[in-house]
């Protein structure tokens, strides 16, 4: 019975350390990557760990080098495919500079959000990867940097929070769409977002609680009153998530005399619905209906008619933030840094030009 118990006995890094003949301080730093040890150590105690089916013991080596080699993640929707490419750009990022990956999901809630940052926190990550539900509240990302760990925003900015951001030129690229819109002779186009005002009725940015949002909404009125096109604010519709109150939403506005031409969605979930609200009602895209979307979705290139898209680097925006949380963990010390990417349109099937 004591030799089954030993054989079942998980091998520790005295274990390894033996077998490999050197120390059990020397095993825990090669095993660890701490401290000075020379590339052949490094390879014998490795060999042993592998030939021991050794599993090192993470909270052990937390107390001793002060990192878990954990990063927490916490994004709006992964059911977003732009945010899943987001996170994988995150994933390979982190394991190429030896760091795992803690994923939790807000629902863009801020309580969801706060709980998850708690969990995280306790989790003993090393530092945080978030896109905010809200730009109204952040003290408790405040009190997670005042726990000695780094915070880096990813596609959406808080302004009162002095830290690193990675976004995507949102205003610009929909001040781009619009203008592609307005040059083919649309003057009816609706910017449509999941996204929940704080008031009723929109007059100003304040009532949005995202950046993005916000930026895509200045982009699109920004062109609509340059063409002259007369309350321009009438022109955006919220609370149209791909649910069945966001589909009787979009079908309400496509149902409206006159009914808009164009419609520019804010990702490729509301594109979607655009897509399945308008064949319900029998509105052919383009000739019924032209559209415009956020994000280049496997889908977008896939149906008839192929969907004009705003492809954002969402992977590379991954790979760019998880670089700027890793270099903060590891020690950097200069003011925030802000670094935005760059959108492209794609041009495809979906646009109609008006005679």
């Amino acid at each position: 019975m004591t030799q089954e118990k030993e054989a079942r006995r998980p091998a520790t890094v005295q274990d390894v350390a033996r077998l490999a003949k050197v120390s059990k301080a020397t095993a825990a730093r090669a095993l660890g990557r701490y401290g000075s040890v020379s590339a052949k150590v490094t390879a014998k105690v490795e060999a042993a760990a592998e030939a021991l089916g050794y599993r090192p013991n993470e909270l052990a080596r937390t107390m001793t080098t002060g990192r878990s080699g954990t990063i927490g993640v916490i994004v709006g929707d992964i059911e977003n495919p732009y945010f899943g490419l987001a996170v994988r750009g995150i994933s390979d990022g982190a394991k190429e500079r030896g760091f795992n990956v803690i994923l939790a999901n807000s629902g863009e809630d801020l309580v969801e959000e706060k709980a998850a940052v708690e969990v995280l926190a306790r989790k003993q990550i090393d530092g945080l990867i978030i896109a905010p539900a809200v730009a109204r509240e952040w003290d408790h990302l405040a009190e997670f940097i005042r726990g000695g760990r780094p915070v880096v925003l990813m596609d959406r900015e808080l302004s009162a929070l002095e830290v690193d951001c990675v976004i995507i030129d949102d205003k610009a690229a929909a001040r781009s769409a619009t203008e592609v819109l307005i040059a083919a002779g649309h003057r009816r186009i609706h910017y449509i977002t999941a996204t929940k005002l704080k008031e009723p009725v929109y007059t100003d940015q304040s009532l949005i609680d995202l950046s993005t949002v916000a930026n895509r909404i200045a982009g699109l009125l920004e062109a609509l009153t340059e063409a002259g096109i007369p309350d321009p604010d009438r022109h955006i519709l919220f609370d149209a998530g791909n649910t069945p109150e966001g589909h009787a939403a979009i079908a309400a506005l496509l149902r409206q005399t006159p009914p808009p031409t164009a419609v520019l969605a804010s990702d490729s979930l509301i594109a979607l619905a655009v897509f399945r609200v308008a064949k319900a009602l029998k509105r052919r895209i383009p000739d019924d209906l032209s559209l415009i979307s956020f994000h280049d979705a496997d889908w977008t290139s896939a149906t008839t008619p192929a969907v004009t898209v705003i492809a954002q680097p969402a992977y590379d925006l991954g790979r760019a933030v998880v670089a700027m949380l890793i270099d903060r963990i590891d020690g950097l010390s200069e003011p925030p840094r802000r670094h935005e990417l760059k959108s492209a349109l794609i041009r495809r099937e979906s646009v109609k030009y008006l005679s």
